[in-house]
């Protein structure tokens, strides 16, 4: 039984990561930062009480700024593989506080990287690296494009990937980045602008919400689906020369385009319900990011399946069905049909039981 250790994995990628590795036969541990309430929504209907003889997933408190837990940790677990999908990932947010998003983002990769090197045990490591790291450099982007940040948080995930390629090459760490282009699902947080606009939809039908206030909508962005882009970054550790790739749909559509069909999928015109609200403006916009994914497809074998129009219908019908209004039933359709079996449609179950 393989081991593996996810930083975030209480986060959307995160949880559908670990229900993959779950349906793959691993052994799943995942860190979470302690606090006084349980924030473990998106993988309550896969966790386990570890006293139960069936159990897989195993969750342990831990910070990305701490180095000695961190080392302390991986040298007792051994895990095969580590994802790092751990981070202060709100762009915006990391205008407001740009130390944090330093410590955590760009710092907390380093922290992995030497507990490795320091524990001494042999694994595969992945660091989530984003589409925002090309900032102002021109479309399509690939893995040859150079690097142009325009946010802390970007900077900080420019830092990230080139200590990754240092350990790799200096430690001979199996070490890879997923430079991954922007994915989305019901369980995107709610302050990221697609989750916001398609919860805004469905409150609208419902009678609970008037307006939606929004910052740029000129911005164009290439959007997947969150679980076939986790099945991406399982592809890469499986490889046997550690690389990096980029991945995303080569396609790419503005913040208005994704309002407007989300919409026009619920027979509603955006203009009678979006406002502009300055506040969610950036000090400076990263214009047009659009990926090309050829070196994903070409060695991997990985292409997505879902493009913009099905991602805003399943957004958009698991908003409704939360909120307890009937779902169209297009993307609940379209997440029944696809090939990944194990993607639970919407939801989550009870825990049986929570981390000490």
């Amino acid at each position: 039984m393989k081991r593996a250790l996810i930083t975030g994995i209480t986060g959307q990628d995160g949880s559908y990561l670990a229900e993959m590795l779950l349906s793959k036969g691993y052994e799943v541990h995942g860190i979470i930062r302690r606090s006084s309430t349980f924030n473990t929504s998106r993988i309550d209907h896969i966790y386990v009480d570890p006293h139960e003889s069936n159990t897989n997933l195993f969750l342990h408190h831990g910070d990305l700024t701490n180095s000695e837990q961190l080392v302390n940790l991986i040298y007792n677990l051994k895990p095969d593989e580590i994802y790092n999908l751990g981070a202060q990932s709100h762009v915006r947010v990391s205008f407001d506080m740009p130390t944090f998003t330093g410590d955590v983002t760009g710092l907390g990769t380093i922290r992995i990287l030497e507990a490795i090197r320091r524990s001494g045990i042999t694994t595969r490591f992945y660091q989530a690296s984003s589409s925002e790291m090309f900032g102002s450099a021109l479309p399509p982007q690939s893995e040859s494009t150079n690097f142009a940040p325009l946010s802390p948080y970007a900077a900080a995930k420019v830092y990230s990937y080139w200590m990754t390629v240092t350990y790799r090459e200096a430690y001979g760490i199996h070490c890879v980045n997923g430079i991954l282009f922007n994915h989305e699902s019901p369980r995107r947080g709610e302050t990221f602008v697609t989750r916001k606009v398609t919860r805004a939809v469905a409150k609208i039908l419902a009678g609970k919400q008037d307006s939606l206030y929004l910052g740029n909508l000129d911005a164009k962005r290439d959007w997947g689906y969150a679980p076939e882009y986790v099945e991406a970054m399982w592809m890469m550790l499986q490889t046997d020369e550690p690389q990096d790739f980029v991945i995303g749909t080569g396609k790419n559509h503005s913040v208005k385009d994704f309002v407007k069909t989300a919409f026009e999928y619920a027979g509603l015109d955006y203009r009678d319900f979006v406002k502009l609200d300055k506040r969610y403006l950036r000090p400076i916009e990263v214009d047009e990011l659009k990926a090309d994914p050829s070196k994903a497809t070409n060695i991997l074998g990985w292409k997505p399946e879902i493009y913009l129009d099905g991602l805003i219908s399943i957004m958009v019908d698991a908003d409704m069905e939360s909120i307890g209004i009937a779902p169209i039933g297009k993307g609940k359709k379209i997440v029944e049909s696809n090939a990944i079996d194990w993607h639970k449609w919407g939801g989550s179950g009870e825990a049986l039981s929570r981390p000490d």
